[in-house]
């Protein structure tokens, strides 16, 4: 089954706790959310994105930046512990009645991971395209630390020994297997994947994995994650092409 027509989903609570207004906080001079909204804009291969919240103020900013708010999202879908899976699969059942079509695949776009470019996108797509047995496509990064070589556990005795040996004890940083960490930058998944199933059960079902380079795995939860952000574009570390869009 074919995995277009994309619909891309920006998530974009209002009721953030760990730093409040997050998701339209600026980032090189533009709302959070916007940097979402301008890569989706940039990348043909998506049909129709939207951002999907519960608040009229995040609302109002994504409108603002050219984001289509076609609904406000319930409340009971915007709670603290509420999960990802059911704001999604609210967001097809919103969009294929409203758009009269049925999409044949879903693409979360984290508003808090500014990282991915429209190339990510368009190979995530290729990729969910090239094998049928997949269910989905997640973006996943080798951080510049490999924790079976560094990460340690105490022992009841108080030693220390390997964390991820797995009985076997590395003796040199070459030998250890890669590994790859999950950073938040893309999910994609076939449509009826996230309509008929209750989660998106990563290690229950085939799913293909995007390396993302490391250095544009940036995940925005506090406020040094933004200084941080903001000293690597500044520095042309990362680069965001729509910034040269302008303001």
């Amino acid at each position: 089954m074919s995995v277009r027509p994309v619909l891309a989903v920006i998530p974009c609570r209002g009721g953030s706790k760990g730093l409040p207004g997050k998701n339209i906080r600026p980032l090189a001079g533009l709302p959070l959310l916007a940097h979402s909204i301008r890569m989706a804009k940039m990348s043909p291969a998506i049909q129709h994105c939207i951002v999907s919240t519960d608040s009229e103020q995040i609302a109002a900013v994504a409108r603002e930046h050219q984001g289509d708010v076609p609904f406000l999202r319930p409340p009971e879908l915007a709670q603290d512990d509420t999960p990802m899976w059911p704001v999604l699969q609210h967001a097809l059942r919103e969009m294929e009645a409203r758009d009269g079509i049925r999409y044949g695949s879903v693409l979360l776009l984290d508003p808090t991971s500014p990282g991915r470019l429209p190339e990510d996108v368009d190979k995530a797509i290729a990729m969910l395209e090239s094998d049928p047995k997949a269910f989905g496509v997640v973006a996943a990064s080798e951080p510049h630390f490999n924790p079976r070589w560094v990460c340690i556990e105490i022992e009841t005795d108080g030693y220390m020994r390997q964390s991820y040996s797995n009985k076997q004890i590395y003796t040199r940083r070459q030998e250890v297997p890669s590994v790859y960490r999950i950073n938040g930058s893309l999910y994609l998944w076939r449509r009826d994947h996230v309509a008929l199933s209750d989660a998106p059960k990563f290690y229950e079902v085939p799913h293909l994995m995007l390396e993302i380079p490391e250095d544009r795995a940036i995940h925005i939860d506090e406020l040094h994650d933004f200084q941080l952000a903001e000293v690597l574009i500044r520095e042309g570390l990362v680069q965001f092409p729509w910034l040269q869009l302008g303001r």
